[in-house]
């Protein structure tokens, strides 16, 4: 799971297996698997990298950079 802000401040975790696609619209809007959005501060390249980040250490086994 990736450690997400909402536009609202709040902060959140998501499950990075529900991601069907991210968009940079105004907002980045974070597509799930089951239709619903998220609307998050980060932009696209930050959520790969976090997403890359988690998959990397729970796979491979490497602490966090």
């Amino acid at each position: 799971m990736i450690l997400l802000n909402s536009l609202g401040g709040s902060e959140f975790y998501l499950n990075d297996d529900l991601i069907f696609k991210i968009e940079a619209l105004p907002d980045t809007v974070i597509t799930l698997t089951d239709g619903k959005t998220v609307r998050v501060k980060e932009s696209p390249e930050a959520i790969i990298d976090r997403i890359v980040e988690y998959r990397r250490k729970i796979y491979l086994g490497k602490p966090e950079v």
